[in-house]
């Protein structure tokens, strides 16, 4: 299959195009500037209270008439190129696909070959978001503004905490079976010679951001040089520094672990053997950020945040030289264990991170509906992701029943090639829904080879459902159209035969907001679907019932801007208690009681509306191999631009072959 690497097929079309938008931009952008003028968002209106001399309804009152007349006289030649822009829609194509061009920095041909020497199997992460990228009068009815600039922060953000090192913490105590957040943080950076309790019955993930002195490709040269001379870890976990701590019976740390975890070492340098006593340390080569990617987590640089240094042999380094190479700031992740007293039966681990998970593989995001964000976006994400398809989606009376204004706003970034695409629209949109061409988008990606040159694929699909509450109908409609359109894309890009495969399955996932949750009761239909028997949930028990360590990914658009949840690590640390839970989080309406969402704090019940979901099926793979999940993450990385918390799923395929 051919990818679309621009919307039209001839640059007669593209110009005519450009030109038609030319015409009806000023028109478009007076019309969102008046409108958004008059929709204040929670933040403007605490602003707009500390000014006596009401300077802000002044400047509202000097500048709409100029809007009016401005967009009085755009009217005409907006029309023009409405008659224009409509039937070029016929010929335009679903969506663009936009492959890095700095070959200086691309990598996805090195991470094909990183399956030959996986002897068990590999891991990879799928992150999945609603970004809120609406034109910015419609987006500030969610309540956040400025779609232009919270497009270069949301991608900023995404690539920096995606191009971490990550590091894991292992702690094994023989005594204690608890461990608390306070506990846990305190961990990371003790004082030399201290003893810290350190409960146990945990595994926790320390996340990483790494400022290097080389800035470069995060897959440079030296970088493969390092991975010959370093410990390599399990396959799959690139640029991960992976620290056992053994308790000793006493449940305190000895000084020796305390050392390592408060030691000093070089990043990338070649591996160190074993420090001495329980703790082990190996490391990976890490990923080095590009110019401008240092401190990029301003905003989230609190309790969660410590310096993390780790010693070198026996000796020690230069405090001057190890500021110069590297710059650690630790997220400690909670992550549960079997011998933890809760989830004893949970399988992988969990958590509520303030970053993005390092080594991000794959992302889909939502609600990209502004171009202009949409481009602002994708130069941001093509820092760390080489292959971006985008603008997916159809325009004016194109293949669906209704006239669409805006796009499907779906978006997929990702490190390995794409090597097919389709995009299908729904064609059942009601409402406000129906102007947007909301519908599903389906991709095939290379991810590695086989020593037979079999190539090694993976399926991900991104949807966005119909978000109208109580179109319980639509959205079933929408649900079963999509498993369909799964089907036919999996046939339609299918090389193999089951007597003579070319290709190897390794995952198949499903992405995206599906707009109904696993705890209202209006969405028991949904809850009850067909397509939860053929994918998994990571978070889900059964209808209507999600795991304890579920939480909602709705958040209340009325408190994005209170201080307690404005950055990452704020929010991180109100969603890990139940109270923070019921004050941010959107809960399942009751006719019980008023609409009032912190008036209603008592009778709350669950972890709030999880409506974004990551899914995985084990159907339709490679027989002899087996797909785990790995590790479920809740992301508060965008705290304060979108009303959704992103989600993130490892998965590891496992081959069941010896390491060679």
């Amino acid at each position: 299959m051919v990818l679309y690497t621009s919307p039209f097929p001839n640059s007669f079309l593209s110009v005519l195009h450009s030109f038609s938008w030319g015409l009806i931009f000023p028109c478009y952008w007076l019309a969102d500037r008046l409108v958004g003028s008059f929709v204040p968002t929670t933040y403007e209106k605490r602003q707009r209270a500390d000014d006596p001399c009401y300077f802000h309804a002044l400047c509202i009152i000097i500048t709409t008439p100029i809007y009016l007349a401005l967009l009085v006289a755009s009217l005409p030649f907006a029309l023009i190129g409405f008659l224009l822009w409509s039937p070029l829609q016929s010929a335009r194509r679903p969506y663009i696909y936009s492959r890095l061009k700095d070959k200086n920095h691309a990598n996805g041909a090195t991470l094909l070959t990183e399956w030959k020497a996986a002897g068990s199997g590999k891991s990879f992460c799928f992150g999945s978001a609603n970004v809120c990228l609406l034109p910015d009068s419609l987006a500030r009815f969610n309540n956040v503004f400025n779609t232009q600039a919270r497009a270069k922060e949301i991608g900023r953000r995404i690539r920096n905490g995606a191009s971490r090192p990550q590091i894991k913490i292992y702690i094994d105590s023989p005594t204690n079976t608890s461990i608390s957040a306070a506990s846990f943080s305190s961990l990371v950076s003790p004082q030399a010679g201290d003893n810290r309790t350190v409960s146990a019955g945990i595994k926790r993930t320390t996340s990483m951001e790494y400022k290097g002195d080389n800035c470069g490709s995060n897959n440079g040269e030296e970088n493969r040089e390092d991975k010959g001379g370093s410990g390599e870890p399990h396959e799959g976990e690139e640029n991960t520094c992976i620290v056992r701590i053994n308790g000793e019976e006493n449940g305190h740390m000895s000084d020796t672990e305390a050392d390592t975890v408060n030691g000093q070492a070089h990043a990338s340098g070649p591996a160190e053997p074993p420090l001495e006593g329980d703790a082990e340390v190996s490391k990976t080569p890490n990923h080095k950020q590009k110019e401008g990617d240092s401190g990029s987590l301003d905003s989230c640089s609190a309790s969660r945040e410590s310096l993390v240094k780790v010693r070198v042999g026996d000796g020690t380094v230069d405090q001057s030289t190890v500021n110069n190479k590297l710059l650690y700031k630790a997220s400690i992740m909670k992550k549960t264990s079997v011998r933890k007293k809760k989830h004893t039966d949970e399988t992988f681990d969990h958590e509520i991170s303030a970053f993005f998970p390092a080594n991000l593989d794959f992302l889909c995001l939502q609600e990209v509906f502004d171009k202009r964000a949409a481009e602002k976006l994708k130069e941001q994400l093509h820092h760390y992701f080489e292959y971006i398809v985008y603008d997916v989606g159809v325009y004016s009376c194109h293949s669906c029943c209704s006239f669409k204004f805006v796009n499907s706003g779906l978006l997929f970034a990702s490190r390995y090639p794409v090597m097919d695409a389709a995009y299908h629209c729904y064609p059942n949109g009601r409402g406000m829904d129906s102007l947007a061409s909301k519908g599903a988008l389906f991709l095939k990606v290379q991810v590695g080879s086989t020593p037979q040159d079999q190539r090694i694929v993976g399926y991900i699909s991104c949807t966005h459902l119909q978000a109208i509450a109580g179109d319980t109908t639509v959205r079933c409609e929408q649900l079963d159209m999509l498993q369909d359109w799964l089907s036919e894309f999996r046939k339609s890009t299918s090389s193999s035969s089951t007597a003579n495969p070319e290709e190897l399955v390794a995952f198949d996932v499903l992405c995206g907001d599906l707009n109904f949750d696993n705890c209202s009761s209006e969405d028991k239909l949904e809850q009850q679907h067909s397509l939860f028997t053929h994918y998994k949930d990571p978070c889900r028990v059964g209808p209507g019932e999600d795991k304890p360590w579920a939480i909602g990914t709705l958040l209340d658009p009325e408190g994005l801007y209170d201080e307690e949840v404005c950055t990452p690590d704020n929010l991180q640390k109100v969603l890990e208690s139940e109270e923070g839970r019921k004050g941010y989080l959107v809960y399942p309406t009751s006719k019980n009681h008023g609409s009032s969402q912190k008036g209603r704090k008592a009778s709350l019940k669950g972890n709030g509306r999880r409506i974004d979901y990551m899914l995985y099926t084990e159907e339709g793979l490679y027989l002899e191999w087996k797909v785990e999940v790995e590790e479920f993450s809740f992301i508060t990385q965008l705290a304060g631009l979108t009303d959704h918390l992103p989600v993130a799923m490892r998965l590891m395929v496992s081959t069941g072959e010896d390491d060679p």
